[in-house]
């Protein structure tokens, strides 16, 4: 018996071989077709060399949680062999590059072997040798687009749209696309008791993930200053934010950019110059972990009883510093309600999805002027670092940004007195001015 857009494809690659972009690849294609995907990233904490994982989960009627049982394992890491091949539910499929014979120890009887000599097509094709290593990823995308019934078109179109400005690129992407397909139909029978159907499920959605939507929110919400320290998973919430305002927020006379980006030296560096940018007048940011949180507490402190707005994003995840980084895990919760030392309580903001990390993060600069305290926002590494099926998003053009009680100099040359910590309305909150404010 056949099944349509309900099924578990999981990838095992080897970290740094460029399959990253490929597997995505492949969940963008179906999520194109109008059938809702989950994708979940699970990878080593190093740079290049161990195994890692992309398990898509396809189904028309939106689950995202991962499934018991894989009903197709494409596995190019001879490393993890073994755990792979356990993985896959019995009846199921596992495809694997055959350039090399798989050893007899890890057959088994009541799964079904697909065979692809993925290396040596990339070496009858292709002659440069990186190209015959990053091309192996996309000619595996080629067989599933076979065995799957994914439309050739809707990866063209992808080709296109990734290759904007370097068109030269999409041809060869296209002959490894190809090498994959043709092999599957004059070797194998196709498609698959499961496949894909084209569905209109996604339409008015986007597939985004949580650490990229963030940083968009956050040059909707003002903010020109992120200072930081590279710590998994929250990197990558800088990186889009660079994108991001490098495109929006470059002065249209000068070309000069308005916005600033700091690597400091460490956590505490970082948030003592998002305290200090916000003091004199910025909208800034930093962004971090569970590791970072522990190291600015002190800073925390200093920007709620000095009431400096500050925005901080925790993309949480599991254990200390060399715990486990690349895990996701929601453990900061408590940490970040009551940073820092004494009567501390902070106000924190919970995305559940990428729209909601992009309103929440654009709305936070305005909650932290206002009540001239830090914000933090409290995402995880799974919405971070994953790519989500998710609303598109939307801002009102309109919309002014909201700074709370600011003086100007004309205003202080109406009053007769002010004082930064006075309660002159008794909602808590003072009158504050921006430092070079003349009086």
């Amino acid at each position: 018996m056949s099944r349509v857009n309900d099924f578990v494809v999981k990838f095992a690659n080897v970290n740094g071989t460029g399959s990253a972009s490929a597997n995505f690849l492949f969940a963008k294609a179906i999520f194109r077709m109008g059938v809702p995907v989950s994708a979940k990233n699970i990878f080593p904490s190093n740079i290049q060399g161990l195994p890692t994982w992309y398990e898509v989960r396809v189904s028309e009627k939106g689950y995202l949680g991962r499934k018991e049982g894989i009903d197709l394992m494409v596995s190019v890491n001879p490393q993890s062999f073994k755990e792979d091949i356990a993985c896959v539910k019995p009846g199921g499929y596992f495809l694997y590059d055959s350039t090399k014979k798989l050893h007899e120890e890890f057959l088994r009887e009541d799964i079904h072997f697909i065979d692809i000599p993925l290396m040596e097509l990339c070496n009858n094709a292709f002659s440069d040798p990186r190209q015959k290593q990053l091309f192996k990823n996309i000619v595996y995308v080629g067989a599933l687009a076979a065995l799957l019934q994914i439309e050739i078109p809707v990866i063209e179109n992808l080709f296109s749209e990734q290759f904007k400005g370097k068109e030269k690129l999409i041809e060869p992407n296209m002959l490894a696309l190809s090498l994959g397909s043709d092999y599957v139909k004059a070797h194998f029978e196709y498609p698959l008791p499961f496949y894909a159907e084209k569905r209109n499920l996604t339409q008015d959605k986007i597939m985004i993930d949580g650490n990229a939507a963030a940083a968009l929110g956050a040059v909707y919400g003002g903010a020109t200053v992120v200072s930081w320290y590279p710590i998994t998973p929250s990197t990558s919430l800088v990186s889009s934010f660079e994108k991001y305002a490098t495109r929006m927020r470059i002065d249209p006379v000068t070309g000069k950019n308005n916005f600033a980006i700091v690597q400091a030296e460490d956590e505490l560096a970082a948030i003592g110059m998002a305290i200090g940018a916000n003091w004199n007048g910025a909208r800034a940011f930093t962004a971090t972990s569970g590791a970072g949180i522990s190291l600015m507490n002190e800073f925390l402190g200093l920007a709620f009883y000095a009431e400096i707005p500050l925005v901080l994003v925790d993309v949480q995840r599991g254990g200390p510093s060399t715990g486990m980084p690349t895990r996701t895990q929601q453990s900061d919760l408590l940490t970040c309600a009551y940073a820092s030392h004494g009567d501390t309580k902070h106000v924190l903001l919970f995305p559940s999805t990428p729209t909601e990390c992009f309103d929440m993060m654009a709305d936070a600069f305005d909650y932290a002027e206002m009540l001239q305290t830090p914000v933090i926002m409290m995402s995880d590494l799974d919405l971070g670092m994953n790519d989500h099926v998710t609303d598109p998003f939307s801002r009102d053009e309109k919309q002014t940004f909201r700074r709370g009680k600011v003086l100007t100099a004309e205003d202080l040359e109406n009053r007769k007195t002010w004082g930064r910590y006075l309660d002159e309305e008794g909602d808590g909150i003072p009158y504050r001015t921006i430092p070079g404010t003349s009086d």
